[in-house]
């Protein structure tokens, strides 16, 4: 596979962990945006590397697996967030902790965001590919793209406040969707 096709695969992988940070970027507290930003696109660019590997180790045996379910797990943990940063944003209170920093929330995105990562590295296996190059580049770009796309959310957070928190749990929920419905047409 030359490296064109990978690059681009990578930025199609991305593209769902950039828009998740840039939502989750709006939620952010001045005290903890530029680790907050960082974490997330260590997250998700780490993930993103690792799915693949993880899906061209198991091979095509698992695909079976893991396809009938994929978009309903990615479905309902984008959109269980999605929905509570709503709620946040709606409910008008200072929250106490920031649950945008937790460890298990950023397992929870990263995991959720790189699962389609996990079925290119199965088809990567049933083409013979190498997996190292490919893994490599797709973390990178996932890990550049959220970064970039979390420091935007930070600055439309500073700009709009809470609505801009609001508009990023709509964002996860319609990824959400959108990751369900292609998989239910398709």
């Amino acid at each position: 596979m030359d490296l064109l096709t990978v690059l681009l695969i990578a930025v199609g992988l991305s593209m769902d962990a950039c828009a998740v940070a840039i939502g989750r970027g709006t939620a952010l507290p001045p005290s903890k945006r530029w680790r907050g930003v960082l974490l997330m696109a260590l997250f998700f660019g780490l993930f993103q590397a690792l799915m693949p590997v993880a899906g061209w180790l198991l091979g095509s045996a698992f695909a079976g697996l893991i396809a009938g379910v994929d978009h309903w797990i990615a479905f309902l943990l984008l959109t269980g967030i999605g929905g509570k940063m709503i709620y946040e944003a709606a409910s008008g209170e200072e929250r106490e902790a920031d649950p945008s920093l937790s460890l298990r929330l950023l397992l929870v995105l990263a995991v959720a965001t790189s699962i389609d990562a996990l079925a290119v590295g199965i088809g990567l296996a049933v083409l013979a590919t190498p997996i190292l190059t490919p893994a490599a580049l797709i973390g990178g770009v996932t890990f550049l793209l959220s970064l970039a796309g979390g420091l935007l959310g930070v600055r439309l957070g500073e700009r709009f406040g809470r609505r801009m928190e609001a508009l990023g749990g709509i964002v996860l929920i319609a990824i959400g969707l959108r990751i369900l419905v292609s998989h239910l047409a398709g």
